[in-house]
């Protein structure tokens, strides 16, 4: 269920968070200085990133859970919330990159919100928010 304004931090209204079915929980940053932050400061490195392929939008951080790997379900459900927050939102089929965060880092004197990404699967998916119950 969609919590759009809740914050991971106190003070940081730059996040959208959800929750997916298993308890898996999803942060997508507003603009670009929030996507970094998600990305190399909040994103721990077994974390899940992904980011809609050659278009803005937000980067979106599936948590990791300790002993657990996310199912493919769970990959798609998150790769269709970042492709809702890009601008692709309003396309059919977008494609979407996921890597874990560890693979995530930025290039030097790159401006806020670029980063690279190594490792990466793509998801085709269409732009969602998770249902609400």
């Amino acid at each position: 269920m969609p919590k759009e304004e809740t914050t991971i931090e106190r003070g940081w209204p730059g996040v959208y968070e959800y929750e997916l079915p298993g308890c898996w929980v999803v942060l997508a940053g507003k603009a670009d200085a929030d996507n970094e932050r998600l990305s190399l400061k909040v994103a721990k490195p077994n974390d899940w990133w992904f980011h809609v392929r050659g278009m803005p939008g937000s980067h979106v951080i599936l948590r990791a859970k300790p002993g657990e790997k996310p199912d493919r379900d769970t990959l798609k459900r998150t790769a269709a919330i970042a492709a809702y927050h890009s601008k692709g939102r309003a396309g059919g089929v977008v494609a979407v990159s996921c890597t874990q965060a560890r693979y995530v880092t930025k290039p030097r004197g790159a401006k806020p919100g670029t980063v690279e990404i190594r490792k990466e699967t793509v998801f085709k998916v269409r732009p969602a928010l998770p249902e609400r119950d």
